[in-house]
């Protein structure tokens, strides 16, 4: 404790950081984002919502918000499950497995999108055998297979700690008082990871709304059947639509600032339940 200086007065170190993290900041998050707001009402609030209600915009973003939603259910679920397995029970290979599971955090998405294409595609592994019956590639499902790849460790990522840390005496009075496996999985461990569980969702499904790389891949980019909100920024800026392109662009750009809103307000508030 004798190295510990305390400063009197008036401590330069606080302004000179402050304005060093937001000198940082400013070309590398906050002007980039301030850019597609000023561009998208740099003509006109009428321009703007115009491009907005265009029905290939309205069509991208309500696909994109389906298929992300369908793709957190699974994640949320299987993440759940991964975690409680995982953590209940040591077997062989357990760590592999969740090697494995990590793993996509770490592969590019256009590997993602292209590893899909191979395993299900006309001429893939599996896909040469389901095609004739049904087709995967180029459709929604294949976005929602797209964002369950990417998004895979989020949920579990965030449920896994809270199981390896949840006290076990609560599980273990409610097993003491004649409460099932299910029972008390349901009405005790659950409610414990309430707040796990919803920065899980919400963590994933704003991966997954954004998603771009693998959904390029597998989607086919058709305006209308399957291009994502992503997509059609892509598609936007190379036909020289950029107003259109903003638009989306502000749209997801608000909804990413409402989930980490949401996320940062409510954790405490989740922790608590």
């Amino acid at each position: 404790m004798s190295s510990v200086r305390h400063v009197r007065g008036f401590d330069i170190a606080k302004p000179l950081s402050i304005f060093t993290m937001v000198g940082v900041m400013l070309p590398l998050i906050l002007l980039p984002l301030a850019s597609i707001f000023i561009y998208g009402t740099s003509s006109g609030l009428d321009k703007f919502w115009q491009a907005l209600i265009a029905p290939e915009a309205i069509f991208a973003l309500q696909l994109s918000l389906v298929t992300s939603f369908w793709a957190t259910l699974f994640n949320v679920i299987f993440g759940l499950f991964a975690a409680y397995v995982l953590t209940k029970y040591k077997f062989w290979g357990s760590n592999a497995l969740t090697v494995i599971i990590s793993l996509p955090t770490a592969i590019p998405t256009a590997v993602a999108g292209f590893s899909l294409l191979l395993l299900w595609g006309p001429y893939g592994l599996l896909g040469r055998f389901t095609d004739q019956y049904f087709h995967i590639m180029f459709t929604a499902f294949a976005i929602i297979l797209a964002n369950i790849f990417v998004t895979f460790p989020l949920a579990f990522g965030v449920i896994k700690p809270v199981f390896e840390t949840m006290s076990q005496s609560l599980e273990e009075a409610s097993a003491t008082m004649g409460a099932t496996r299910w029972q008390t999985f349901w009405h005790v461990t659950l409610p414990s990871l309430r707040g796990a569980i919803v920065t899980g969702a919400l963590l994933t499904f704003a991966r997954a709304i954004g998603e771009f790389g693998s959904t390029i891949l597998v989607s086919g980019n058709l305006a209308s059947r399957t291009q994502t909100a992503p997509l059609y920024i892509f598609a936007k800026f190379n036909e020289g639509q950029v107003e259109a392109a903003n638009a989306i662009a502000i749209v997801l750009a608000l909804f990413s600032f409402f989930i980490f809103s949401v996320l940062f307000f409510a954790q405490s508030w989740l922790d608590k339940k």
